[in-house]
């Protein structure tokens, strides 16, 4: 099986087997064509394959008429909100994101710097299939790539927006597990702003992956041992691009990716009830925490661009996933990680607090996670044969907007075809171990 993602979300594949430069430079193409050859920003995380595909980007891009800006390694947000702030069209981010160090994909932003909308992604999608893309004669090609670097004009964004004074009074000691992506660029200075004694593991641009970049707990042990050793306050995981934040308490307990957005919610509502976005495979912790805050949560398909759409809908408070991802509308209506450690530490340093003693506020569910592997022309099949055992299931409710989703009593069950690989992701929570075990059994028996 040679995976290769194409939907909504963009383009992802393994390269050197279905992520091709012959691909790439079509998709490019496509998306010059499709936002009228204008000015596009393009970055990239630092896997080995990022010189390559922005190559083929670039040239993709050229051939179209479009303008180019070149952000070179570049968080993904950072460049989100770069798009704006230059004047561009759109932007183009090369990061397979959480994905092992062998993916990469291309990730399309519109003039707003947000991900494309359904709609939009499905529009780009009809001109890719179409094939008759924007060409530029040979004298009408642009014939610089201009480049800039956009991380100064986030780090304003940020120290704009929260109370920087108070966090650098508490002289904070954190470590931070780069994973030798793109936010060493950006959060390195971000702390060194904030007044923060940084103890920092794996910030070399120029090395491997020592870990897949998803801030989770089987990828947060080294992060772990140096929070315990240096007698950091907390410790922060980024993964490759720097949508995803995970965090490590002051006691070492490290926490799983859900917990991300609760504690976010929990700050967030406590000074500003109102709406929270966030997806239907996210646990059910953010309902009860609004609802003691007299506020409401609504609920999306997986996938970043859902989250923003319904923040700027629903003119939400905070938005977010239960993967480590954060959206603060006052930076930006998207996840940024570097938003999230300022939302924390501002909250830790105004109140007196340890990340531990307010994590022990929050409700707990447990949550478990299976990932099924299929061949991706089976996924859809497996998912309608999940669906027509639902009624012996005895669910008081059920949801079909992404997938199956059953709900109980005492807990839930989730079942979707993921949009980054080929696979179908199961998720059970449950008040006791026992019942999710249950429900994940009944899920993996059905696939």
């Amino acid at each position: 099986m040679k995976p290769l993602k194409i939907g909504i979300t963009g383009v992802r594949g393994i390269v050197g087997e279905t992520l091709t430069p012959e691909l790439i430079v079509q998709f490019a193409q496509a998306f010059g064509t499709y936002l009228d050859s204008g000015r596009i920003l393009v970055c990239r995380d630092t896997r080995p394959s990022g010189p390559m595909v922005r190559s083929a980007v670039l040239a993709g891009l050229l051939a179209a008429g479009c303008e180019v800006i070149d952000l070179g390694i570049c968080p993904t947000p950072t460049m989100q909100l770069a798009v704006t702030h230059l004047g561009a069209q759109g932007g183009i981010s090369i990061t397979a994101g959480h994905n092992p160090a062998q993916w990469n994909a291309l990730k399309f932003v519109r003039a707003d710097g947000l991900y494309l909308s359904t709609m939009q992604a499905e529009e780009l999608l009809d001109v890719f299939h179409q094939g008759e893309f924007a060409k530029a004669k040979w004298n009408e090609m642009q014939t610089q790539i201009q480049t800039s670097d956009a991380v100064p004009h986030h780090l304003e964004v940020l120290k704009r927006t929260f109370d920087v004074a108070a966090i650098r009074a508490r002289r904070f000691t954190v470590a931070v597990d780069y994973c030798n992506g793109a936010c060493a660029l950006l959060s390195s200075r971000w702390l060194e702003e904030l007044g923060c004694k940084v103890l920092a593991i794996n910030d070399d641009l120029t090395a491997s992956f020592p870990h897949n970049p998803e801030p989770k707990r089987e990828t947060m042990a080294q992060l772990r041992a140096v929070v315990k050793a240096g007698q950091a306050d907390l410790g922060f995981a980024h993964d490759a691009d720097g949508e995803r934040l995970g965090l490590v308490t002051e006691t070492g307990e490290v926490l799983s990716e859900e917990m991300t957005l609760a504690l976010a919610a929990e700050i967030k509502l406590q000074r500003q009830p109102g709406v929270v976005v966030t997806n239907v495979s996210t646990t059910r912790t953010i309902e009860t925490i609004a609802a003691r805050h007299g506020s409401r949560v609504v609920r999306t398909p997986v996938g970043t661009a859902y989250i923003s759409e319904a923040l700027l809908e629903h003119q939400a408070v905070l938005g977010g996933e239960g993967n480590g991802g954060v959206a603060l509308p006052e930076v930006h209506s998207t996840n940024d990680s570097t938003a999230a450690i300022g939302l924390i530490l501002e909250y830790l340093a105004q109140g007196g607090q340890t990340l531990s003693e307010m994590t022990n506020k929050v409700p707990r569910y447990v949550m478990l996670k299976r990932y099924v592997a299929l061949p991706p022309h089976l996924l859809f099949s497996a998912l309608h044969a999940v669906r027509q055992e639902v009624e012996q299931a005895n669910a008081t409710e059920s949801d079909f907007s992404d997938g199956v989703k059953l709900f109980w009593p005492d807990g839930w069950l989730h079942i979707r075809a993921s949009n980054t690989e080929s696979m179908i992701r199961v998720i059970a929570e449950a008040e006791s171990r026992a019942r999710a075990e249950e429900l994940l059994a009944w899920a993996v028996d059905k696939l």
